[in-house]
């Protein structure tokens, strides 16, 4: 049992290597049953000057005895992102299917919240998805924000892709 715990901490630690820092910076309380609303900060760690805003839904002790389904929240989320400082961006990846951001846990061992980061070279916008991961099952729930680059002042770590 030890053997096992140890494994999945130490997936978990690999699997937030890389991963921005989350800070709560909000916890509202929507029914007598303990279940919160988490607003948390994230900074992406190759973009400087970007803060998200993530808010989800958290279970429970209650809600979760009462309904079951004991080990996961919902796969509800809410982001934005926004400007909060000189847009510095370092060697971030360019394909179609981005970067992971931030990951967190959201029920015991399968289901993840996600968030990615994609470059649209086109228009010249960071677009930042929130989404949750899981093994089979996949959700539909997402959300979406962007930030501009057109007319700002952006560094570019390897120069500005052509």
């Amino acid at each position: 049992m030890r053997k096992t715990i140890a494994c999945l901490t130490a997936a978990a630690i690999a699997a937030s290597a890389g991963s921005a820092h989350a800070e709560q910076v909000g916890k509202i309380g929507v029914d007598w049953f303990g279940n919160d609303i988490k607003i948390e900060a994230v900074t992406d760690p190759k973009v400087e000057g970007v803060t998200c805003h993530l808010a989800y839904f958290d279970r429970g002790v209650i809600d979760r005895l009462q309904k079951g389904n004991w080990f996961e929240d919902p796969s509800n989320a809410a982001l934005s992102c926004e400007q909060t400082g000189p847009i510095k961006i370092g060697d971030i990846d360019l394909g179609k299917g981005g970067e992971e951001v931030f990951r967190q846990s959201i029920s015991l061992i399968w289901k993840k919240q996600v968030v990615k980061r994609i470059y649209d070279k086109a228009n010249d916008t960071l677009i930042y998805l929130a989404h949750s991961q899981q093994v089979q099952d996949g959700s539909a729930k997402m959300a979406i924000t962007t930030i501009p680059l057109y007319g700002q002042q952006v560094e570019w770590a390897k120069g500005k892709p052509q």
